[in-house]
């Protein structure tokens, strides 16, 4: 009589001797997930509420709209922070963080082209982050309070003091200073009225914006003599085909118009008070 093998004896839990739950198959594809570090959800979370804040008025996003978004459990996000607030301010920082850096260009080239790029990469971040910043900037967020404004603050001087590296003023003047803050303002209100009714196409925006501050920059030199010199430097670089030349025959274009002409000369002639 032909001797059998004795099946293999079940485990003390009543799975089968590999391991495998009882009354389960076994996929080898199947893998565990891993666990996330501490820091790796963390900065998960943060990269989730970013995401719906960017999508989203601020106050119309919940944690429990951030915890299934994420894949997590209400609880735990509470375990990382204490509330929405404090997820919205360290989302922001980020984004903060990011928005500043887009003011970075390489100092070489004609400052409109330079400051045309750069008003390139702020446009984007404004349309893909529109309703949660809109929100913010207009001051109709409940979400706003003192760290969320100090951030926006922080975004806004590492513009200006990025614009004035471009200018490579040796000493800028307080009128100088005043100029670059009144166009970054300028920038921050033209672009989120753009981003409610969008009625000038982008690329026109873009050149509106670089031409505003090449405009506020001349007037500012014909306020000082010093600057009035840097400015000539300025132009003597610029193309006949960029944001620069593009204006100064637009400008120029003005004088046909009957009339105009003889009207400026004349205020030109005019003896100072």
């Amino acid at each position: 009589m032909a001797s059998r093998t004795p099946p293999a004896a079940p485990s003390s839990t009543g799975a089968p001797a590999d391991g495998t739950p009882a009354g389960t198959a076994r996929n080898p594809a199947e893998r565990p997930r891993r666990r996330l570090s501490v820091d790796e959800r963390r900065e998960q979370l943060i990269a989730v509420a970013l995401e719906l804040f960017s999508l989203r008025p601020p106050e119309e996003v919940s944690i429990d709209d951030i915890a299934a978004a994420a894949g997590a459990s209400r609880p735990l996000v509470y375990h990382y922070f204490p509330g929405k607030q404090a997820l919205y301010e360290e989302s922001l920082r980020r984004a903060g963080k990011d928005l500043a850096g887009r003011f970075e260009e390489p100092a070489s080239g004609p400052l409109s082209e330079r400051l045309f790029r750069v008003m390139g990469r702020y446009l984007d971040y404004v349309d893909s982050h529109g309703p949660g910043f809109s929100a913010l900037l207009r001051g109709g967020s409940v979400a706003a309070s003192p760290g969320t404004n100090a951030v926006i603050d922080q975004v806004r001087r590492a513009a200006h003091d990025q614009i004035l590296l471009h200018l490579a003023v040796p000493a800028p003047s307080a009128g100088l200073r005043l100029t670059v803050r009144a166009w970054i303002a300028n920038a921050e209100i033209t672009s989120l009225e753009w981003l409610a009714d969008r009625a000038v196409p982008r690329e026109e925006l873009q050149l509106r914006l670089v031409q505003e501050f090449i405009a506020s920059l001349t007037l500012t030199a014909a306020r000082e003599p010093e600057l009035a010199a840097e400015l000539t430097g300025y132009f003597a670089a610029e193309h006949p085909d960029g944001p620069t030349g593009r204006l100064v025959r637009q400008l120029a274009g003005l004088f046909s118009v009957p009339g105009l002409a003889e009207a400026v000369a004349g205020l030109a002639a005019s003896p100072p008070d």
